[in-house]
């Protein structure tokens, strides 16, 4: 199923075109990694909407990405709950492990991190969101683990893609 023909119908689900522009942009996201200006023009053409609007949802929520990130998106909230609980200095350790800002990928493509306003986990602080899991209860030593198995995973996944090609390719 194309990506138009999976927004159409999850559009048919909406009395109003407009309300299913969140659905139709995570469909976006899902087939094109992020969502740069095209695929934002693409969507609101799909849905027939006024294509600012497309644009205002894809830049207010932290959940859409305009621009590339890492295969691990790293969210750390930094709202007041996680702040007390210890996050600016997760995010400073976090910057100097991996070797970018805040906002920053690293040259691997592996790691983005950016810092959100608030992941509504606050009986977990500090909690980071990494793709759709939280991780909760942070400190340094349950960060260097997390980033070891994000790793491990990304290595595991490099080597299936290796083996499942063809010799010669």
């Amino acid at each position: 199923m194309t990506m138009r023909e999976k927004i159409e119908e999850a559009a048919a689900r909406y009395p109003d075109q407009r309300s299913a522009i969140m659905p139709a942009l995570l469909i976006a996201q899902e087939e094109h990694g992020h969502l740069p200006g095209p695929v934002l023009e693409e969507v609101a053409d799909i849905l027939g909407v006024e294509r600012i609007w497309v644009y205002e949802l894809a830049t207010f929520y932290t959940l859409f990405h305009t621009e590339p990130v890492g295969m691990f998106h790293l969210q750390l909230c930094d709202n007041v709950s996680c702040m007390l609980c210890g996050s600016e200095e997760l995010l400073n350790h976090l910057e100097t492990v991996l070797g970018i800002r805040k906002g920053g990928t690293t040259p691997d493509g592996l790691f983005t991190l950016s810092t959100v306003e608030c992941l509504g986990a606050c009986e977990m602080a500090p909690v980071m969101q990494v793709g759709d899991d939280y991780h909760g209860d942070l400190d340094v030593a349950r960060i260097n683990a997390l980033l070891d198995s994000l790793r491990a995973t990304a290595g595991a996944a490099s080597a299936e893609h290796a083996s499942a090609r063809l010799p010669g390719e």
